[in-house]
């Protein structure tokens, strides 16, 4: 089994949408809660990760000279929600595993990455 980042994306109106009332938070958490413990019973949840704060800093080092700015960043159409850690054989498991998750469902994403090793 290989280590797969699951990288949770949604535009700020969708994310807005799904916490608009307590009532509906409490749904979206839910709905979370249940997906994960799905992935944990099934063997595939290796870190359950964090949610992220929809602001933050750019440190861009491109053009040639470094510059700090504020997020969430203007040519984003998504904002990176959070993220969790899964176990899966290939990333097409690893994609399937995402087709579940309440992200996909509301009208976000889900970006499946390999995790890599600092082999040295």
């Amino acid at each position: 089994m290989s280590d797969f980042v699951l990288l949770f994306r949604a535009t700020d109106a969708g994310r807005q949408a799904a916490m608009g009332t307590p009532e509906r938070a409490q749904q979206s958490l839910q709905t979370w809660l249940n997906w994960i413990a799905d992935l944990e019973a099934k063997g595939h949840l290796k870190e359950r990760g964090q949610p992220l704060q929809p602001t933050g800093k750019l440190v861009d080092g491109r053009n040639g000279r470094t510059v700090i700015t504020d997020g969430p960043y203007a040519e984003a159409k998504d904002i990176l929600l959070g993220f969790i850690i899964v176990q899966a054989k290939d990333i097409e498991e690893a994609a399937q595993l995402s087709l579940a998750c309440p992200m996909v469902e509301g009208g976000g994403s889900v970006e499946v990455r390999p995790v890599g090793s600092l082999d040295v």
